[in-house]
């Protein structure tokens, strides 16, 4: 694991400076500040002309200095009234991504180029900083040398607790993101359950573990039925955190943790099966906000919760046309074990509804293949029962940079999945709106909580844009977006 940035606000002028780097940022048609041109004289005004630099947007010229400053890297701003704190995020991305090719130990940004002094670009660029840094290398075995560098200077007016909390954030999405890339021999429900423990272990927070062998008492038909094929132990995973009134009611923050998904009985092809690891990614987001929450202590209460199980063939495994009975009483037809996903959420989001009477609730789940048909790989698409919950959610995705898109959930999806030998069934109409279906089928187990099930199969992992989302694996999806939201509900 890399080591932790640290961040120093300095004051002095630039020709007092002492530092390798020195980071500076220029809009479309801006001048040179008198500052840097006093230093470095004409030399920048040649590499400008030289490079056929006009600050376009992600272009960058590097200067070499003279005296304090060894180089200095200027780098495109693009159009300012199009500029916004998620450019600025994969900016960031960018210049980390390149002093650590170069194995730079001293770095001083320009706090007024980039507006450093808005708390919000502050806490983006830290985050872009920490998402730009970020590698899987837990099973190379390679040497894996640390970084050199260990402290960024900023120089001018600038919020040290918004760089502080943007690095808190970066790492907990870059948690959320190792979840989901270890391997599923490796990534059991048990390795969940322990991480639980853990983050518990903080302030205002209070984990409980339930084991397989207490779901048929509890009634947790629906989660059973998937998680009796598999060897490894399902564990359903409550974390309460404590941070606003005892009075207020709590948030809900549920995952899907299928931590491998062969299929079950209704097996999946072999091509690409490997990449069913991540199908735990909805619990790893809200493991992702529980470490957010325990470092940042918003004053809220939430509730987290995560189903966690492998969904296994074999001759226990649940079968093609059984009925089970979820937490609510509710009867359901199985008539694919694929769908096996929204069977756990029945159970989580239910219990969590009756229990804990939540004030909201918000599941993420990798539910359906049918969401990358309708949105691709670059939205996470919608849909609940409350117009106002939807709306905050796409509030804080334009304040984030995370897109979601919301999908109807009309009464007429609703009646899909109805069954006649159940009350309902796993699957909606062949080949139809299957993410819609999905969501219609959770509908049946939130009884009158606001909320809203996030589908994130097409976001979860893979190649992704802009820069400061990884090449490969695990992305972190909607870790940051629910952080901002968590924020903004506070009364």
């Amino acid at each position: 694991m890399l080591k932790k940035l640290k961040y120093e606000i300095k004051n002095s002028l630039v020709k007092d400076l002492k530092t390798t780097l020195y980071i500076s940022a220029l809009y479309k048609n801006e001048p040179i500040s008198k500052s840097l041109d006093s230093i470095f004289g004409s030399t920048i005004s040649k590499a400008m002309k030289v490079d056929s630099f006009k600050s376009d947007f992600g272009k960058t010229i590097e200067v070499y200095g003279n005296g304090n400053i060894d180089k200095l890297l200027l780098v495109g701003l693009g159009d300012k009234k199009k500029f916004n704190s998620d450019k600025l995020r994969g900016i960031a991305a960018n210049i980390i991504r390149n002093v650590e090719l170069k194995k730079i130990t001293s770095v001083t940004v320009d706090s007024k180029s980039f507006n450093l002094d808005n708390n919000d670009y502050a806490q983006s660029f830290a985050e872009g900083f920490v998402l730009g840094r970020y590698n899987f290398l837990a099973y190379k075995t390679e040497s894996k040398k640390d970084s050199k560098l260990s402290k960024i200077s900023v120089l001018g007016d600038c919020n040290k607790l918004y760089l502080e909390k943007g690095d808190f954030l970066g790492e907990a999405v870059n948690y959320s993101r190792d979840l989901g890339n270890h391997p599923p021999n490796i990534l059991t429900p048990t390795y969940l359950a322990n991480e639980a423990l853990e983050i518990g272990k903080s302030k205002n927070f209070k984990t409980q573990i339930i084991d397989i062998k207490e779901f048929k008492k509890l009634g947790l038909g629906s989660f059973y039925g998937v998680a009796m094929g598999a060897t490894e132990p399902a564990k359903f995973i409550i974390a309460e955190y404590s941070g606003g009134k005892k009075s207020d009611k709590p948030f809900g923050l549920i995952g899907k943790g299928v931590t491998f998904d062969s299929g079950g009985i209704s097996l999946k092809p072999p091509g690409r099966m490997d990449e069913m690891k991540f199908d735990m990614c909805g619990g790893a987001t809200v493991f992702g906000l529980m470490k957010a929450v325990s470092n940042l202590q918003p004053k809220i209460n939430i509730v987290f919760a995560i189903g966690a199980t492998e969904n296994m063939p074999g001759s226990n495994a649940q079968r093609p046309g059984d009925i089970v009975t979820a937490y609510n009483g509710k009867t359901i037809e199985v008539l694919n074990t694929d769908a096996e996903g929204r069977l756990v959420l029945a159970d989580v989001l239910s219990y969590v509804s009756k229990n804990y009477q939540p004030q909201a609730m918000i599941d993420f789940a990798t539910l359906t293949g049918a969401v990358l048909v309708a949105l691709g790989d670059r939205a996470s698409g919608i849909m609940g029962n409350s117009q106002g919950l939807i709306s905050d959610i796409k509030k804080s995705s334009d304040q984030t940079g995370e897109k979601v898109w919301e999908l109807p959930l009309w009464d007429e999806y609703c009646k899909d999945v109805k069954s006649e030998i159940a009350d309902i069934k796993n699957l909606g109409r062949a080949g139809l709106a299957g993410t819609i279906s999905a969501g219609a089928f959770l509908k049946e187990f939130v009884d009158k909580t606001p909320w809203v099930h996030m589908d994130i199969a097409g976001t979860a992992w893979g190649p992704k844009e802009p820069s400061y989302m990884p090449k490969t694996g695990a992305t972190g999806v909607a870790v940051r977006l629910i952080y901002n939201l968590v924020e903004n509900r506070i009364k």
